[in-house]
Order: C-alpha cells, then structure tokens, then sequence
C-alpha cells in the first residue's frame, strides 16, 4: 500500500488539528457556563429536527458510534432531556424522544455554542474563505460509496 502524499498528510493533520480545537472551544464555552458538550447539542437538535427516532436512525443522521451514542443517551435520559419509549413497530426497540427540558436545553445552549463557532471560525476567515472551506470539505463530510468486493 502506498504511503499518502507529503501533501495530503499534511492536510489531513491541518483537518484533524483544526476539528480538535474548534471542538475544544466549544465544549469549553459550554462548561464555563454550566451547560453539557456539543455533542448533547447535536442529539438534542436531531431529536428537535427529526421528532421521535429509534437509536440506530439517531446513530446514522450523527455519524458516531452505536456505544458511545448509547452511553451518552444514558446520560441524557438521567438528566431528563431525552426520553425512551417501546417501539410500536417493533417491541423489542425503542424510541428515543426530546422532552420539554431537553427541548429548553437545546435553546438555552444555543447562543453559547453559536458565539463559540463564531469565535472558532467565523471570525478568524473572511466570507470567502468561509465559502471555499465549505466547498472544499464538502466531499469529506460524505459517506464514502463501499467498493465493490473483487472476486
């Protein structure tokens, strides 16, 4: 297997080293004022967008994975943001669903959470730049077609 182009790695560490901070200063905006990481934002906002969904559709729309999106709803259900309910399709499921407080939650994290990203991004680049990032991320931020097993 080859090895990636000088380039390209370094491109990839810019991508990764980026993501890591942004993520940081917005989790830290969000500890500073005593409300839960971005990723609880994430859920709730799905859960807002899409209403009621089973775990695996929630786990699909976020990209993350099955356990890590399972311990954090655990989280969120004690914290009575998100609620369980039997599946009616399937008894053996359930769905998980926004409740007024998590409803509340999602509105009270968001202007923190917006400054943040504001501070991480949007002030740092000119509109243009804005505009390239997003175009040139575009293809990254897609799920990769699987490729077909060759006999």
């Amino acid at each position: 297997m080859a090895m990636p182009a000088a380039m390209t790695l370094l491109a990839w560490n810019r991508l990764v080293r980026a993501a890591d901070l942004a993520n940081q200063h917005c989790a830290g905006a969000l500890r500073a004022v005593g409300l839960p990481p971005p990723e609880w934002y994430d859920v709730l906002l799905a859960l807002e967008r899409g209403g009621a969904q089973r775990p695996r559709d929630l786990q699909a729309a976020l990209g993350i994975e099955q356990y890590t999106l399972s311990r954090l709803v655990d989280r969120m259900v004690k914290a009575r943001l998100v609620s369980r309910t039997p599946c009616p399709a399937d008894a053996r499921g359930h769905l998980l669903q926004l409740t007024i407080e998590g409803l509340a939650m999602r509105a009270a994290m968001w202007p923190i959470y917006a400054e943040a990203i504001e501070t991480a991004l949007g002030a740092r680049m000119d509109e243009e730049d804005r505009a390239a990032l997003a175009r040139l991320l575009a293809p990254l931020a897609e799920q990769p077609r699987a490729e077909p097993l060759s006999a």
